[in-house]
């Protein structure tokens, strides 16, 4: 079940989400579209996740994972085929819109799901790194093959899009055969009856989760930014196609490898907060540098950040549902509701970034690292959960 929770978000979740940056010049050239359109278009998918995270949640606390899973699957893929019919900047931006309502269900119910089957285990690090795995491989190719191998070879960016649907519907009629739901305890089952209000009321006034959610919400519009911007840019810095879209492959490539390998060292040496640190720093680092650099430096500054991308998103996950009052019992609704403040920031961030552009092409990073940085502040304020709290305290904690 871990392995085909991973494979549903390799072709479900990432890889027909990430293939769009690298078709984007295809598609400006076909449609007529300026740089800001496309930052909205990129930010829109996750625009409805502000409204769907949270009722996916409550949904994921409630019914079969097995089939949401298997529905939702189906309908990404019948929603992704429809950008591939689009023929203006409305028609895409609201099948953009269509298809991250369903979409974005998905790493809600697979993040819960993991934790169902993983809570108590010393292991569950290691297996939300598992399932991010998953999703690092679809973001690695996605822009590695759509749009110097499958573009070429299909006859355009439009049948990629045709041929990323038919894959998430497959893995739906997969779910729909092979699929199981997750163990679940006793005390589990009397939280399934708990009211909408109660659950929503009781985890809107728990501190710790406003503040981890925050810290995704930088996390996610730094990161958001500037995938969607970094092929045009380095295009049009004179960076050949395959060059230029291979930069973003590294960035993902080197967080799939080390996802696992992160998401344990969480797990070994007993603080979540610390590795959470390091992703901070690094990627503010690297999204500072990128405007003054060129040729080589590029590709280590995208293999910087890029280390610790999956590995902070499975850990900041897994901080939440080890948050005292959370757990298994409001996992869905409280992964629904960081989500969705999450979202916020994924939205508003490419287009906004994207703006600076025309003051200097380098400064969207330069905005996109001051968000990032912001992630600094939010996460001193999260409480450490690692085994180590109780001997290094919660704040920022070091191993001996």
């Amino acid at each position: 079940m871990l392995a085909l929770l991973a494979i549903t978000g390799t072709l479900v979740t990432a890889m027909p989400f990430s293939c769009m940056p690298v078709l984007f010049p295809e598609i400006a050239d076909e449609l007529g579209l300026n740089l800001v359109e496309l930052g909205t278009i990129w930010g829109m998918g996750n625009l409805a996740g502000i409204f769907v995270s949270l009722i996916g949640g409550i949904i994921g606390d409630r019914f079969s994972s097995k089939w949401i899973l298997t529905i939702s699957c189906i309908l990404v893929g019948v929603t992704g085929a429809l950008r591939g019919f689009s023929n203006s900047f409305m028609f895409l931006a609201i099948t953009m819109f269509a298809n991250g309502i369903i979409r974005l269900i998905i790493p809600i119910t697979i993040t819960r799901t993991v934790g169902l089957w993983f809570m108590g285990s010393n292991n569950l690090g290691m297996a939300m790194g598992a399932s991010a795995m998953g999703m690092g491989l679809g973001l690695s190719l996605g822009p590695l093959l759509s749009a110097t191998v499958l573009s070429p070879w299909l006859g355009g960016w439009r049948n990629v899009l045709f041929l990323m649907g038919g894959f998430s519907a497959f893995i739906g009629i997969i779910w729909l055969i092979f699929g199981r739901e997750p163990p679940v305890d006793d005390s589990h089952e009397e939280t399934e009856k708990v009211p909408i209000k109660e659950t929503v009321s009781k985890l809107i006034r728990t501190k710790g989760l406003w503040f981890i959610g925050l810290t995704f919400m930088t996390r996610m519009g730094s990161m958001m930014g500037m995938t969607g911007y970094l092929p045009l840019y380095l295009r049009n810095e004179g960076w050949e196609a395959a060059a230029a879209d291979g930069t973003l492959a590294a960035f993902y490539a080197i967080s799939t490898l080390l996802v696992v390998p992160i998401t344990t060292l969480s797990d070994k040496i007993g603080s979540r907060k610390l590795v959470l640190l390091l992703g901070i720093i690094t990627n503010t680092i690297s999204l500072g540098l990128l405007p003054l650099v060129d040729g080589w430096v590029v590709w280590a500054l995208m293999l910087m950040s890029g280390i610790f991308m999956d590995g902070f998103m499975a850990i900041n996950t897994t901080i939440l549902l080890e948050t005292e009052g959370i757990g298994t019992r409001y996992s869905g609704t409280a992964l629904g509701m960081i989500f969705t403040i999450g979202h916020i920031g994924s939205v508003s961030s490419p287009p906004l970034g994207n703006s600076f552009e025309s003051i200097h092409p380098g400064l969207p990073f330069t905005f996109w690292a001051v968000l990032s940085a912001i992630g600094l502040f939010t996460l001193s304020m999260v409480k450490e959960t690692g085994w180590r709290k109780r001997m290094f305290g919660s704040r920022l904690p070091t191993p001996e």
